[in-house]
C-alpha cells in the first residue's frame, strides 16, 4: 500500500499538489461557515430521567426554562418601593420588547412573589422566556439584553446571568482567546521551527501540514453541523492538534528524508523509501490517535462527542498531509529542502550523538533511574487525592466579567435557585394526593432543600418544584438529587430541572468511562502489538501512560482545586473541581500522543533491532535518530498547547496546561530515561510474543 501510495505521489507530483491547494481553498471557505453554527451547550444526557422529564413539562405544561436571569437590584431603596416598582415594571416592558424575547416574569408582575426576592429584601428577580432552545439564537438575545441592560437603568442597578448571557459571554471569550492564542503560538511555532529544521525551506513544511489539517477539520465539523450540535470548544482542539500533529508528523517525514538523501540517494528513492519507512510510522501511530480519540463518541453528551468528531477529522487530515501532499512537495523541491540555512548542525542527522550517550547512561543504570523516575512522576501526581469533577458555568469565565458578577450575585444574595429548580412531576398526581403529601414531607426533608412550592396541576398530572441551596452545576447538588430519587415516590414519577440534568451527566459520563477505557487500552494494545510484534511493548507502553496521566492530573489538581501559581497562570475562579468534560478530553488527548510519541520511538529502535544490533545499541541508535524529533515535536507542541493558558475561560486554561505539560513530561522523562531503562531490563524479551500472533504482525 505504502510503495504504491509513494509511486503515485512521486510521479503526479505537480497534480497531487493543485489539487490539494483546491481542496484546501475549498474546505476553508465552506469550513469558515461552520463558526456561527457552533454552541456552548451538549451537556446534557439525551436518554436520561432529567430529558424526559424536560419534555414532559415542556408538553403537559407548556414550563420553559428562562433564558436571561436579570437581577434588578433598588439599592438602598427595598424592591417594594413605589418608585422601584415604576422602573421596574418599564424595564420588564422594554426587556419584553427585545427581539426573540416571548414573554417576561418579574417579582413585581408575580404580584409581589417572595420566592423572587433577595434575602435582604432589597433585590428581585426578572426572568426573559423565548421559544427556541438553538444556542446560538439564545446567545444573540442574551447579548441583546446584556448590552443594553447591564448596568443601570433608571434609578436601578441591572446585572444580567442566565444561560443566554452566559453563553454569549463564553463563546465571546473562547473566540478571542483563540485569536490571542494563534497569534502567539503560530510566529512563535514557525521560529522554533526554523531552529529545529535548520532551514527555511523545510521548517515551512509542518506549517503545510497542520494548517491544511485545521482547514480541513473546519470542513468536516461544519458538515456534522448539519446534523448534529457541535461544541464551540472543539475549534480549540482542532487548532491544538492540527498545527501539533503537522508539526510531529512533518518533523518526522522531512527528517527521514533528509536521511536518504545523505545516504546518496535520488530525490525520487528518497520519497518512496520515507514514504514506506516514516510514512507508515505515521499512519500507525495516527491511527493509534485516532482510535484514542474516538473513545469521546462513547459518552452521551454531545459536547464530548464534538470532541471525537474534532479529533477523527484532524487527526485523518493530519495523516493524509504527511503521506500525499508533503511527499509531493518533497519530490518538487528535492535538496532545496536544505534552502535557507539558518543552523547547520540541525541539517545532517547524526548517527551518534548526545542522545545515544544518554540510553546508553540510562541502560548502564537502569534500576537507579526507574526508582528515581517513579518518585519524581508520584510527587507529580499525589494531589490527586483531591481530584473531584464538576461542570461548565459561569465560574469559567474570569471574575471581572459581567455574567460571571451577576452569576456570582445570585448565589450571594438569593435564599434558592429559584430560576433553575429542580422538578419533580407525579403523572396522575391529582388522584395519588395522600401518598404526593406524604412523599412531598420527605422531599422537603432532604439536606439541601430550600423550600417546596406549592403543586401546580394540569387537571391531571402534578408539578411541584423545589427549590435547592446550591447552584445547580455542583457537586453538592448531586446528593441532592440522589436524595430526592431514593425516596419511595409514586409510580412514575420523574426528577428533572437543571440540577437534576448537572447529576444525569455525570452518571452519564461515569456509566460510559469504563466503556472507552475498555476501547482505548484494548484498541492502543493490539495495534502496537500489530506494529511491533510484541506482547511486552503494548503493556509497558500503556502503564507508562497512565503513569504520565497521573501525574497530570495530580498537576492539575494542585493548580486548579488547590488554586495555586494564579500569579503564573492568570486569575482564575477556584472552585473545588475540575470541569469532567475537559478533564476527559485532557486524558484521551495525552494517552493518544503519548502514544504517538511512543510509535516514533518503537519504531526507529525496531528497525534497527531487526537490522541485526544489538538490544542496547538498538535502543541508542534508536533514541539517538527520534528523540531529537520527538523532543522537538513536543517542545512545539507545548507551545501550541500553552497558548491557550492566556485564554480567560478556565477550562480552555487547563486544557492548555493539561496538554502543554504531559507532552513535555513524555518527551523527556518517560521516552528517555523509563523507556531506555525498562528496555534494559526487559533485553530480548522486549521483542518476545507467540509464534501463533506473529502471523498478525506488520511487515517493516
Amino acid at each position: 500500500m505504502f510503495n504504491a501510495l509513494a509511486n503515485a505521489v512521486v510521479h503526479r507530483r505537480k497534480r497531487t499538489l493543485v489539487i490539494f491547494l483546491l481542496s484546501i481553498v475549498v474546505a476553508g471557505a465552506v469550513g469558515s461557515m461552520a463558526f456561527a453554527k457552533l454552541d456552548t451547550g451538549g451537556y446534557s444526557d439525551p436518554k436520561s430521567e432529567s430529558s424526559r422529564a424536560y419534555k414532559y413539562l415542556t408538553d403537559n405544561f407548556n414550563v420553559k426554562d428562562p433564558i436571561i436571569v436579570l437581577i434588578v437590584d433598588g439599592g438602598s431603596r427595598a424592591a417594594s418601593d413605589p418608585s422601584v416598582i415604576k422602573s421596574a415594571t418599564k424595564l420588564e416592558a422594554e426587556v419584553r420588547h427585545v427581539n426573540g424575547v416571548t414573554s417576561t416574569l418579574s417579582y413585581w408582575s408575580a404580584g409581589g412573589a417572595p420566592t423572587l426576592l433577595s434575602k435582604d429584601g432589597k433585590a428581585a428577580y426578572l426572568f426573559a422566556y423565548a421559544d427556541t432552545t438553538n444556542f446560538s439564537t439564545v446567545g444573540e438575545i442574551g447579548k441583546a439584553v446584556q448590552e443594553k441592560f447591564d448596568g443601570k437603568f433608571e434609578g436601578l442597578k441591572v446585572f444580567a446571568s442566565g444561560g443566554g448571557v452566559v453563553a454569549h459571554a463564553i463563546n465571546t471569550k473562547i473566540s478571542k482567546d483563540l485569536a490571542l492564542a494563534e497569534a502567539i503560538s503560530i510566529p512563535l511555532v514557525f521560529i522554533l521551527l526554523v531552529f529545529v529544521f535548520g532551514a527555511l525551506v523545510a521548517s515551512a513544511m509542518p506549517l503545510v501540514v497542520g494548517i491544511s489539517a485545521i482547514l480541513g477539520a473546519f470542513f468536516i465539523i461544519y458538515l456534522f453541523t448539519l446534523f448534529t450540535s457541535v461544541s464551540i470548544y472543539a475549534l480549540n482542539l482542532i487548532t491544538g492538534l492540527g498545527l501539533g500533529l503537522g508539526i510531529d508528523y512533518a518533523l518526522l517525514i522531512v527528517n527521514r528524508f533528509r536521511e536518504e538523501l545523505h545516504t546518496g540517494k535520488s530525490v525520487e528513492e528518497s520519497v518512496k523509501t520515507t514514504v514506506n519507512t516514516a510514512g507508515k510510522t505515521v499512519f500507525y501511530s495516527g491511527l493509534t490517535v485516532l482510535v484514542t480519540l474516538s473513545a469521546m463518541m462513547v459518552f452521551p453528551l454531545s459536547f464530548l462527542k464534538s470532541f471525537g468528531y474534532a479529533g477523527i477529522a484532524v487527526v485523518t487530515l493530519a495523516v493524509a498531509g504527511a503521506l500525499i501532499p508533503l511527499p509531493a512537495i518533497l519530490a518538487i523541491i528535492g535538496k532545496r529542502v536544505d534552502k535557507g540555512v539558518v543552523r547547520k548542525s540541525a541539517i545532517t542527522p547524526k548517527e551518534d550523538g548526545r542522545w545515544a550517550s544518554t540510553a546508553r547512561f540510562v541502560m548502564r543504570r537502569p534500576i537507579p533511574v526507574v526508582l528515581v523516575s517513579l518518585i519524581i512522576l508520584g510527587i507529580f501526581a499525589a494531589p490527586i487525592s483531591s481530584l473531584s469533577f464538576a461542570q461548565v458555568d459561569s465560574r469559567v469565565l474570569p471574575a471581572s466579567d459581567k455574567a460571571a458578577i451577576a452569576s456570582q450575585m445570585v448565589t450571594e444574595r438569593f435564599p434558592g435557585q429559584e430560576g433553575s429548580p429542580i422538578e419533580i412531576i407525579i403523572p396522575g398526581g391529582v388522584s395519588k394526593s395522600a401518598q404526593v403529601d406524604a412523599y412531598l414531607k420527605e422531599v422537603a426533608k432532604v439536606d439541601g432543600v430550600v423550600r417546596i412550592n406549592p403543586p401546580q396541576s394540569n387537571g391531571k398530572d402534578l408539578r411541584v418544584t423545589a427549590i435547592q441551596a446550591m447552584a445547580s452545576r455542583t457537586i453538592a447538588v448531586e446528593k441532592v438529587v440522589h436524595g430526592i430519587r431514593n425516596l419511595h415516590s409514586p409510580d412514575a414519577t420523574m426528577i428533572g430541572g437543571a440540577a437534576a440534568d448537572f447529576t444525569d451527566s455525570q452518571d452519564g459520563i461515569a456509566h460510559a468511562l469504563p466503556w472507552a477505557l475498555g476501547w482505548i487500552t484494548l484498541s492502543v494494545l493490539i495495534l502496537i502489538f500489530i506494529f511491533t510484534g510484541s506482547i511486552i511493548l503494548p503493556i509497558k507502553a500503556v502503564i507508562l501512560n497512565v503513569l504520565s496521566l497521573c501525574a497530570t492530573l495530580g498537576l492539575l489538581s494542585w493548580i486548579f482545586i488547590d488554586g495555586h501559581l494564579k500569579y503564573l497562570l492568570g486569575n482564575f475562579t477556584v472552585t473545588g473541581s475540575l470541569d469532567t468534560g475537559t478533564t476527559i478530553l485532557v486524558a484521551v488527548v495525552v494517552f493518544g500522543l503519548s502514544m504517538d510519541y511512543e510509535i516514533f520511538l518503537l519504531s526507529r529502535i525496531r528497525e534497527e533491532h531487526f537490522a541485526g544490533k544489538s538490544n542496547m545499541e538498538s535502543v541508542a541508535t534508536g533514541l539517538q535518530r527520534s528523540a531529537r524529533i520527538i523532543t522537538a515535536a513536543a517542545g512545539l507542541l507545548a507551545v501550541v498547547f500553552a497558548a491557550f493558558v492566556t485564554s480567560g475561560v478556565t477550562s480552555i486554561k487547563m486544557m492548555g496546561l493539561g496538554v502543554a505539560f504531559a507532552v513535555l513530561l513524555d518527551a523527556t522523562l518517560i521516552r528517555a530515561l523509563l523507556v531506555p531503562a525498562l528496555m534494559r531490563l526487559f533485553g530480548e524479551r522486549n521483542w518476545w510474543s507467540p509464534k501463533v500472533l506473529k502471523r498478525f504482525t506488520l511487515t517493516h
